[in-house]
């Protein structure tokens, strides 16, 4: 009778341990702390840099101005049904154009879902009115012209709506303010998330000056989309710089290297987050720009587009240096760095070697010299000259009588 033994696996002698470890991926070392850039310690590079971007910002704005869309200078707002397709905006448009009416180059043409065309152009008088309805009616099908709405936006409309928004802008930071300060119990981290925000801010509507976009209710929109993504941005940084500084009297880190290394840790959740979001807005500004020309999606897509990646650079390299700044203002701070400092000092001064002498030993025989050996230290041999020896005056031990020693 014949027994099958089974073979027995192969060792596999590389998972020793001698085998090599697999190597960390670049976000595990940034987060231990392995490898990390000093966002924090080059601040004033980025301070520069955004200050030049600051300064075209508000150089655009005064120099060039905004494009406001009728909805805040006023203008005149034109409907009629049709049945959409591909070309009914540049039809409509080129129609409307072809009027030739003084100063009417900026002609807006939307549709309104897949029943209705939206000519928007400035102020007009009552002959202008006629015309136009006139023209549009011809333009989308030959329909009658008092199926085709006409209404008048006024300027002061408009100047209501944007001294509203202002406010509503000022009411926002002064309550993200206080939330900030509420929750993480540090008014100099609301400081430094508001200037970050209002960075982005400016940085987005500076751009929207040097392309010319028009500045319309979507483009609010946007910008509102894009304010609450750059504190969110903001605060998943400060929430890490709060775990990595809650201990700090007792670590051997300053406010600024505990901070840094926070940015460093989060660093690669701040650029998928940013690429994730970034894409398909992207995609909605290239339909709005070079597929539709015009309409919502263009205004929308370039603030979301601009605010997202400003937010997300503000929020690493001007809202977590700017907070490091204010922090080591402190007198607390400036104590902590002292004490480090000093503790450093004596740690370098025990790990120096122990300064020894050395004497040159020469041979001679009679007047002539023999040899010259090498400098001996004698602290490190143990050796004592007879000089000190005769200077210590050793002392024998007295002994005692066995009488002396029995009491």
């Amino acid at each position: 009778m014949s027994s099958t033994s089974t073979p027995e696996a192969p060792v596999d002698e590389g998972k020793g341990k001698d085998a090599p470890t697999k190597k960390a991926s670049f976000a595990h070392r940034l987060y231990t702390g392995e490898i990390e850039y000093d966002f924090v310690g080059k601040r004033k590079r980025w301070y520069t840099f955004s200050g030049a971007l600051l300064v075209i910002s508000a150089l655009a704005i005064a120099i060039l101005g905004l494009n406001l869309g009728i909805e805040f200078k006023g203008g005149a707002d034109f409907t009629a049904p049709v049945s959409v397709n591909a070309q009914t905006t540049d039809h409509v448009r080129t129609a409307v154009e072809a009027l030739r009416l003084p100063d009417n180059d900026d002609v807006s043409v939307t549709t309104i879902g897949n029943g209705q065309v939206r000519v928007q152009t400035r102020t007009l008088s009552v002959d202008e009115v006629t015309q136009i309805k006139a023209t549009i009616a011809q333009a989308v099908g030959g329909i009658s012209v008092d199926e085709v709405t006409y209404s008048l936006i006024g300027a002061s409309w408009g100047t209501m709506i944007t001294q509203q928004g202002l406010i509503a802008l000022a009411v926002f930071l002064v309550l993200v303010s206080l939330l900030i300060w509420g929750y993480f119990r540090n008014y100099k981290m609301a400081i430094a998330a508001i200037v970050a925000l209002l960075h982005d801010l400016v940085v987005t509507v500076g751009v929207y000056a040097l392309v010319g976009f028009s500045v319309t209710p979507a483009t609010l929109i946007g910008v509102l989309t894009i304010l609450g993504y750059s504190l969110y941005d903001t605060v998943v940084v400060f929430d890490k710089v709060r775990e990595n500084v809650a201990d700090l009297k007792n670590s051997r880190v300053t406010y600024s290297e505990a901070a840094n290394a926070a940015v460093n840790q989060v660093l690669i959740r701040s650029i998928n987050t940013t690429i994730l979001g970034v894409l398909p807005v992207a995609a909605l500004t290239f339909t709005g720009v070079f597929i539709l020309g015009t309409g919502p999606l263009k205004d929308l897509g370039l603030a979301l587009l601009v605010g997202m990646i400003a937010g997300a650079y503000s929020s690493i390299f001007i809202a977590a240096p700017l907070l490091a700044q204010l922090k080591e203002a402190e007198p607390e701070m400036r104590e902590h760095r002292e004490r480090l400092a000093r503790r450093a000092q004596r740690h370098a001064s025990h790990q120096a070697p122990p300064a020894t002498t050395s004497k040159a030993v020469v041979m001679h025989d009679g007047d002539a010299q023999l040899a010259e050996v090498e400098p001996v230290e004698t602290d490190r041999l143990g050796l004592v000259s007879a000089n000190d020896l005769a200077r210590q005056g050793r002392q024998q031990p007295q002994r005692s009588t066995r009488a002396k020693r029995k009491r």
